[in-house]
Protein backbone atom coordinates (compact mmCIF):
# COMPACT_ATOMS: atom_id res chain seq x y z
CA UNK A 1 0.00 0.00 0.00
CA UNK A 2 1.85 3.36 -1.07
CA UNK A 3 2.05 6.42 1.16
CA UNK A 4 -1.14 8.00 -0.95
CA UNK A 5 -3.57 5.48 0.19
CA UNK A 6 -2.39 5.40 4.00
CA UNK A 7 -2.92 9.02 3.76
CA UNK A 8 -6.57 8.57 2.76
CA UNK A 9 -7.27 5.58 5.08
CA UNK A 10 -6.27 7.31 8.05
CA UNK A 11 -9.03 10.04 7.99
CA UNK A 12 -11.88 7.13 8.10
CA UNK A 13 -10.83 6.42 11.44
CA UNK A 14 -12.93 9.81 12.59
CA UNK A 15 -15.73 9.00 10.60
CA UNK A 16 -16.69 5.83 12.54
CA UNK A 17 -16.75 8.02 15.74
CA UNK A 18 -20.48 7.71 17.03
CA UNK A 19 -22.52 10.41 17.92
CA UNK A 20 -21.97 10.05 21.51
CA UNK A 21 -18.39 9.07 21.04
CA UNK A 22 -18.12 12.92 19.49
CA UNK A 23 -20.34 14.32 21.98
CA UNK A 24 -17.92 12.61 25.00
CA UNK A 25 -14.64 14.50 23.00
CA UNK A 26 -16.34 17.77 23.11
CA UNK A 27 -16.92 18.44 26.94
CA UNK A 28 -18.73 21.98 26.36
CA UNK A 29 -21.23 20.90 24.18
CA UNK A 30 -21.71 17.62 26.21
CA UNK A 31 -22.59 19.92 29.66
CA UNK A 32 -24.76 22.55 27.34
CA UNK A 33 -27.10 19.15 27.00
CA UNK A 34 -26.90 18.46 30.17
CA UNK A 35 -28.14 22.18 30.77
CA UNK A 36 -30.87 21.64 28.34
CA UNK A 37 -32.06 18.95 30.36
CA UNK A 38 -31.85 20.09 33.55
CA UNK A 39 -33.74 22.88 32.83
CA UNK A 40 -36.49 20.80 31.00
CA UNK A 41 -36.30 18.15 34.47
CA UNK A 42 -36.52 21.49 36.23
CA UNK A 43 -39.98 22.93 34.34
CA UNK A 44 -41.68 19.42 34.82
CA UNK A 45 -41.28 20.15 39.03
CA UNK A 46 -41.49 23.73 39.12
CA UNK A 47 -43.02 25.50 35.95
CA UNK A 48 -41.15 29.03 36.96
CA UNK A 49 -37.54 27.02 35.31
CA UNK A 50 -38.53 28.26 32.41
CA UNK A 51 -40.01 31.50 32.73
CA UNK A 52 -37.48 34.59 31.70
CA UNK A 53 -37.05 36.13 35.29
CA UNK A 54 -35.92 32.94 36.39
CA UNK A 55 -33.67 32.53 33.99
CA UNK A 56 -31.82 35.92 34.22
CA UNK A 57 -32.19 35.38 38.44
CA UNK A 58 -30.25 31.99 37.54
CA UNK A 59 -27.56 34.14 36.22
CA UNK A 60 -26.70 36.38 38.27
CA UNK A 61 -26.33 33.77 40.62
CA UNK A 62 -24.26 32.07 38.46
CA UNK A 63 -22.49 35.51 38.13
CA UNK A 64 -20.19 34.78 41.85
CA UNK A 65 -19.78 31.70 40.78
CA UNK A 66 -18.49 32.33 37.45
CA UNK A 67 -16.11 34.70 38.64
CA UNK A 68 -14.28 32.53 40.78
CA UNK A 69 -14.14 29.54 38.64
CA UNK A 70 -12.40 32.03 35.88
CA UNK A 71 -9.49 32.63 38.03
CA UNK A 72 -9.30 28.72 39.05
CA UNK A 73 -9.45 27.58 35.62
CA UNK A 74 -6.34 29.46 35.15
CA UNK A 75 -4.33 27.81 37.93
CA UNK A 76 -5.33 24.68 36.80
CA UNK A 77 -4.41 24.54 33.23
CA UNK A 78 -0.73 25.38 34.38
CA UNK A 79 -1.44 21.57 36.11
CA UNK A 80 -1.84 23.44 39.59
CA UNK A 81 -5.10 24.24 42.21
CA UNK A 82 -6.16 27.06 44.49
CA UNK A 83 -7.65 25.87 47.74
CA UNK A 84 -7.75 29.17 48.87
CA UNK A 85 -10.38 30.78 46.97
CA UNK A 86 -12.84 30.27 49.51
CA UNK A 87 -11.27 32.61 52.51
CA UNK A 88 -10.04 34.89 49.04
CA UNK A 89 -13.59 35.91 48.87
CA UNK A 90 -14.26 35.94 52.41
CA UNK A 91 -11.16 38.55 53.01
CA UNK A 92 -11.91 40.45 49.52
CA UNK A 93 -15.37 41.42 51.05
CA UNK A 94 -14.50 42.03 53.81
CA UNK A 95 -11.65 44.14 53.25
CA UNK A 96 -13.53 46.19 51.04
CA UNK A 97 -16.42 46.62 52.96
CA UNK A 98 -13.73 47.85 55.62
CA UNK A 99 -12.26 50.37 53.28
CA UNK A 100 -15.23 52.01 52.21
CA UNK A 101 -16.40 52.82 55.68
CA UNK A 102 -12.91 54.04 56.69
CA UNK A 103 -12.08 55.98 53.77
CA UNK A 104 -14.66 56.32 51.85
CA UNK A 105 -16.88 54.34 49.09
CA UNK A 106 -13.95 55.18 46.58
CA UNK A 107 -11.64 52.50 48.07
CA UNK A 108 -13.88 49.91 48.82
CA UNK A 109 -13.64 47.64 45.55
CA UNK A 110 -9.75 48.71 44.99
CA UNK A 111 -9.15 47.48 48.45
CA UNK A 112 -10.94 44.28 47.84
CA UNK A 113 -9.43 43.44 44.79
CA UNK A 114 -5.80 44.52 46.14
CA UNK A 115 -6.02 42.11 48.95
CA UNK A 116 -7.25 39.25 46.58
CA UNK A 117 -4.02 40.81 44.43
CA UNK A 118 -1.70 40.11 47.33
CA UNK A 119 -3.12 36.44 48.30
CA UNK A 120 -2.55 35.37 44.66
CA UNK A 121 0.98 36.65 44.87
CA UNK A 122 1.89 34.60 47.81
CA UNK A 123 0.68 31.83 46.95
CA UNK A 124 2.50 31.77 43.09
CA UNK A 125 5.67 32.61 44.98
CA UNK A 126 5.36 30.08 46.87
CA UNK A 127 4.63 27.21 44.49
CA UNK A 128 6.76 28.89 41.44
CA UNK A 129 9.85 30.08 43.73
CA UNK A 130 9.56 27.98 47.02
CA UNK A 131 8.20 24.65 44.82
CA UNK A 132 5.47 23.58 46.83
CA UNK A 133 2.92 21.68 45.67
CA UNK A 134 -0.18 24.31 45.07
CA UNK A 135 -2.24 22.23 47.02
CA UNK A 136 -0.32 21.91 49.97
CA UNK A 137 0.69 25.83 49.82
CA UNK A 138 -2.67 27.24 49.05
CA UNK A 139 -4.61 25.09 51.80
CA UNK A 140 -2.07 26.51 54.30
CA UNK A 141 -2.68 30.13 53.26
CA UNK A 142 -7.04 29.37 53.19
CA UNK A 143 -6.01 28.34 57.18
CA UNK A 144 -4.04 31.70 57.61
CA UNK A 145 -6.65 34.08 56.15
CA UNK A 146 -9.53 32.34 58.11
CA UNK A 147 -7.43 33.33 61.61
CA UNK A 148 -6.81 36.59 60.38
CA UNK A 149 -10.28 37.34 59.95
CA UNK A 150 -11.28 36.08 62.85
CA UNK A 151 -8.87 38.01 64.32
CA UNK A 152 -9.90 41.41 62.39
CA UNK A 153 -13.32 40.87 63.50
CA UNK A 154 -12.75 39.40 67.19
CA UNK A 155 -14.83 36.55 65.85
CA UNK A 156 -18.20 38.53 65.36
CA UNK A 157 -20.26 39.43 62.71
CA UNK A 158 -18.33 42.25 61.09
CA UNK A 159 -20.22 45.61 61.23
CA UNK A 160 -19.29 47.35 57.20
CA UNK A 161 -22.08 47.24 55.00
CA UNK A 162 -21.42 47.48 51.61
CA UNK A 163 -21.36 50.60 49.40
CA UNK A 164 -24.21 52.03 47.35
CA UNK A 165 -21.64 50.99 43.96
CA UNK A 166 -21.17 47.32 45.72
CA UNK A 167 -24.41 46.54 45.92
CA UNK A 168 -25.38 48.55 42.59
CA UNK A 169 -23.15 46.09 40.68
CA UNK A 170 -24.47 43.18 42.12
CA UNK A 171 -28.31 44.10 42.21
CA UNK A 172 -28.65 46.65 40.33
CA UNK A 173 -29.79 46.30 36.57
CA UNK A 174 -28.78 47.70 33.04
CA UNK A 175 -30.92 47.04 30.01
CA UNK A 176 -33.86 44.69 32.28
CA UNK A 177 -30.16 42.48 32.90
CA UNK A 178 -28.88 42.57 36.08
CA UNK A 179 -25.65 44.51 36.46
CA UNK A 180 -23.75 41.15 37.88
CA UNK A 181 -24.27 39.35 34.94
CA UNK A 182 -22.36 42.02 32.70
CA UNK A 183 -19.35 42.24 35.23
CA UNK A 184 -19.33 38.24 34.56
CA UNK A 185 -19.67 38.84 30.82
CA UNK A 186 -17.10 41.14 30.54
CA UNK A 187 -14.50 39.36 32.40
CA UNK A 188 -15.31 36.11 30.55
CA UNK A 189 -14.35 37.67 27.65
CA UNK A 190 -10.95 39.07 28.61
CA UNK A 191 -10.33 35.61 29.68
CA UNK A 192 -11.38 33.68 26.83
CA UNK A 193 -9.78 36.07 24.52
CA UNK A 194 -6.43 36.14 26.55
CA UNK A 195 -6.55 31.82 26.27
CA UNK A 196 -7.34 32.08 22.92
CA UNK A 197 -5.75 35.09 20.88
CA UNK A 198 -2.56 36.15 22.90
CA UNK A 199 1.01 34.46 23.55
CA UNK A 200 0.02 34.22 26.93
CA UNK A 201 -2.59 31.96 26.82
CA UNK A 202 -0.70 29.30 24.19
CA UNK A 203 1.76 29.53 26.94
CA UNK A 204 -0.32 28.81 29.83
CA UNK A 205 -1.47 25.57 27.47
CA UNK A 206 1.92 25.13 27.28
CA UNK A 207 3.01 25.03 30.94
CA UNK A 208 0.04 22.56 31.68
CA UNK A 209 1.27 19.91 29.18
CA UNK A 210 5.07 20.30 30.42
CA UNK A 211 6.48 22.78 32.26
CA UNK A 212 10.13 21.86 32.00
CA UNK A 213 9.83 21.69 27.96
CA UNK A 214 8.10 25.29 28.26
CA UNK A 215 10.91 26.65 30.30
CA UNK A 216 13.72 25.00 28.15
CA UNK A 217 11.71 26.78 25.23
CA UNK A 218 12.38 30.06 26.48
CA UNK A 219 8.92 30.53 28.17
CA UNK A 220 9.12 32.16 31.58
CA UNK A 221 7.45 29.68 33.36
CA UNK A 222 7.81 31.39 37.21
CA UNK A 223 6.62 34.63 35.89
CA UNK A 224 2.98 33.05 34.47
CA UNK A 225 2.60 31.08 37.66
CA UNK A 226 2.39 33.60 39.46
CA UNK A 227 0.44 36.01 37.13
CA UNK A 228 -1.96 33.24 37.48
CA UNK A 229 -2.52 32.54 40.72
CA UNK A 230 -2.76 36.99 40.95
CA UNK A 231 -5.91 36.54 38.57
CA UNK A 232 -7.42 33.87 40.37
CA UNK A 233 -7.22 35.77 44.12
CA UNK A 234 -8.14 39.46 42.08
CA UNK A 235 -10.96 37.42 40.54
CA UNK A 236 -11.79 35.37 43.75
CA UNK A 237 -11.95 38.34 45.84
CA UNK A 238 -14.09 40.33 42.57
CA UNK A 239 -16.69 37.57 43.29
CA UNK A 240 -16.85 38.24 46.99
CA UNK A 241 -17.22 41.85 46.35
CA UNK A 242 -20.31 41.27 44.62
CA UNK A 243 -21.50 39.01 46.95
CA UNK A 244 -20.61 41.70 49.86
CA UNK A 245 -22.77 44.20 47.62
CA UNK A 246 -25.98 41.21 47.40
CA UNK A 247 -26.36 40.53 50.63
CA UNK A 248 -25.59 44.12 51.64
CA UNK A 249 -22.48 43.35 54.59
CA UNK A 250 -19.64 40.58 54.58
CA UNK A 251 -19.73 38.01 56.84
CA UNK A 252 -17.47 35.07 58.02
CA UNK A 253 -16.42 32.13 55.94
CA UNK A 254 -19.26 33.75 53.00
CA UNK A 255 -16.78 31.89 50.33
CA UNK A 256 -16.76 28.41 51.76
CA UNK A 257 -20.01 27.14 50.00
CA UNK A 258 -18.25 28.24 46.50
CA UNK A 259 -15.13 26.37 46.52
CA UNK A 260 -16.25 22.94 45.62
CA UNK A 261 -18.68 24.26 43.35
CA UNK A 262 -16.02 26.43 41.58
CA UNK A 263 -13.79 22.89 40.98
CA UNK A 264 -17.13 21.08 39.88
CA UNK A 265 -17.51 23.77 37.16
CA UNK A 266 -14.37 23.83 35.52
CA UNK A 267 -13.83 20.11 35.89
CA UNK A 268 -17.23 19.83 34.06
CA UNK A 269 -16.01 22.18 31.64
CA UNK A 270 -13.60 19.44 30.31
CA UNK A 271 -10.73 21.26 31.66
CA UNK A 272 -7.90 18.56 32.50
CA UNK A 273 -6.99 18.71 36.04
CA UNK A 274 -3.68 17.56 35.68
CA UNK A 275 -3.32 21.15 33.25
CA UNK A 276 -3.18 21.41 29.62
CA UNK A 277 -6.14 21.04 28.60
CA UNK A 278 -9.88 23.43 28.87
CA UNK A 279 -11.73 25.28 27.29
CA UNK A 280 -13.56 28.20 29.11
CA UNK A 281 -16.77 27.84 27.25
CA UNK A 282 -16.79 24.56 29.09
CA UNK A 283 -15.96 26.42 32.44
CA UNK A 284 -19.13 28.60 31.81
CA UNK A 285 -21.45 25.82 31.00
CA UNK A 286 -20.36 24.19 33.75
CA UNK A 287 -20.81 27.30 36.25
CA UNK A 288 -24.47 27.02 34.31
CA UNK A 289 -25.11 23.60 34.94
CA UNK A 290 -23.89 23.99 38.74
CA UNK A 291 -26.48 26.84 39.24
CA UNK A 292 -29.16 25.07 37.61
CA UNK A 293 -28.17 21.80 39.94
CA UNK A 294 -28.40 23.90 43.12
CA UNK A 295 -31.51 25.31 42.14
CA UNK A 296 -33.07 22.47 41.47
CA UNK A 297 -31.50 20.45 44.67
CA UNK A 298 -33.19 23.53 46.46
CA UNK A 299 -36.66 22.94 45.19
CA UNK A 300 -36.26 19.18 45.98
CA UNK A 301 -35.09 20.53 49.49
CA UNK A 302 -31.74 18.18 49.06
CA UNK A 303 -29.99 19.09 52.63
CA UNK A 304 -26.50 20.20 52.41
CA UNK A 305 -24.56 16.84 53.41
CA UNK A 306 -26.45 15.33 49.95
CA UNK A 307 -25.38 18.49 47.41
CA UNK A 308 -21.75 17.86 48.70
CA UNK A 309 -21.88 14.32 47.88
CA UNK A 310 -23.81 15.20 44.63
CA UNK A 311 -20.59 17.91 43.86
CA UNK A 312 -18.22 15.38 44.81
CA UNK A 313 -19.62 12.59 42.89
CA UNK A 314 -20.11 14.56 39.79
CA UNK A 315 -16.29 15.41 39.96
CA UNK A 316 -15.24 11.51 40.20
CA UNK A 317 -17.40 10.70 37.46
CA UNK A 318 -16.27 13.37 35.38
CA UNK A 319 -12.43 12.60 36.03
CA UNK A 320 -13.10 9.23 35.09
CA UNK A 321 -15.45 10.11 31.91
CA UNK A 322 -12.59 12.66 30.70
CA UNK A 323 -9.91 10.56 31.43
CA UNK A 324 -11.39 7.68 29.32
CA UNK A 325 -12.27 10.22 26.36
CA UNK A 326 -8.37 11.34 26.80
CA UNK A 327 -7.69 7.33 25.78
CA UNK A 328 -10.10 7.81 23.04
CA UNK A 329 -8.83 10.26 21.76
Amino acid sequence: MSGSELIAVQPSSGATKSPAQRLLLNPPAMVGLCCMLLLLAGSAVNTNFLMPAYLLQQLQIAAFLGLAAAGLMAVVLLGHIDLSVAWTITTGAMMAAAAGAAYGAGWAIPAGLFCGAMVGLVNGLGVAFLRIPSMIFTLGANAVLQGLMVLYTGGHAPQDAATPLMRDLAVGRTVGVPNAVWVWAAVSLLVYLLLTRTAAGRYVYVIGNSERAAYLSGVRTVKMTIVCFVACGMLASLAGVLLAGYSGNAYQAMGDPYLLPAIAAVVLGGTNILGGRGSYLGTVAGVVFIVLLQSMLAVLQMPEAGRQIIYGSLILAMLLLYGRSAKVR
